[in-house]
């Protein structure tokens, strides 16, 4: 039985591939719009980490080390464009397909289900906020932002960083009407890029503020990647992951059940 299941799993897996290859014929002429949302953090790194840097000069990195500015928010940038690439195709890309172009009810009338549609589409948010998370670590390896040979462990947690918003955008996307209702992600979305120690330390804000922005997600992505790209690792970091992952396992909980009602009622 148990190796039954197993093939039932890895044939489950294989008609999920076939809507991460959907979706590759589709961006294979329009590329460019997969690409120009790695040059957001670019640019904030270079305005930001190096032209306000030179007046900031060092600031307390993880464990209390002062690190230059610039390393300081490299990682976060990073953590925020696998944020934004998964945020991109779980909600807008994601709202359109399902409400006006109704490709998943296409989708339902060969052997897919409505399990495959969900995994197939979270991996595929998944794959883009992993191409900026690939990227993005390259320059800032190249530009010598690297502290510590585990910046190489950032990149799978900058894929788990996605997988949680992509599952959970992708949630919340499912119980959107119009796109009006995409204001809502925005205030979200924005001010956790803006406040999730993103440009300055956590330990700026008073006691208060802190537990509540110590606490939001991209915080645990922001802190577990830092951490890891300056090299002071700790077993706090074994709570950023299980937030991650518990996070991304509702939220695609919650897409195959909301799936289920509006592709099959």
């Amino acid at each position: 039985m148990t190796t039954l299941g197993a093939s039932i799993r890895t044939a489950r897996d294989l008609r999920a591939w076939h809507l991460i290859e959907r979706n590759l014929f589709v961006y294979r002429r329009t590329w460019t719009i997969i690409v120009s949302g790695f040059f957001e953090p670019l640019f904030y790194l270079l305005g930001i980490g190096y032209g306000l840097g030179r007046l900031i000069g060092d600031v307390a990195g993880p464990g209390g080390q002062p690190i230059p500015y610039a390393m300081f928010i490299g990682p976060a940038l990073l953590a925020t464009g696998a944020m934004n690439g998964a945020v991109a195709e779980a909600t807008f890309n994601f709202f359109f397909k399902l409400n006006y172009n109704r490709t998943f009810q296409a989708v339902l009338a060969t052997p897919l289900t409505v399990g495959d549609v969900a995994v197939g589409e979270i991996a595929w948010a998944l794959i883009r906020g992993g191409l900026y998370a690939v990227g993005f670590l390259a320059v800032l390896g190249a530009m010598g932002l690297l502290a510590s040979p585990l910046a190489i462990l950032a990149l799978p947690a900058a894929l788990l960083l996605g997988f949680a918003f992509g599952a959970i955008g992708m949630a919340a996307t499912s119980f959107m009407r119009t796109p009006q209702d995409f204001d809502l992600i925005n205030i979200v979305v924005l001010p956790m890029f803006l406040f999730s120690a993103t440009f300055y330390p956590i330990e700026t804000y008073p006691e208060v503020i802190r537990g509540i922005v110590a606490w939001t997600p991209l915080y645990q992505g922001v802190a577990l990647i830092r951490g890891l790209t300056v090299g002071v690792v700790g077993p706090e970091m074994l709570v950023n992951v299980a937030y991650l992952a518990l996070m991304g396992g509702i939220g695609l909980w919650i897409t195959s059940r909301r799936l289920d009602r509006v592709l099959l009622k």
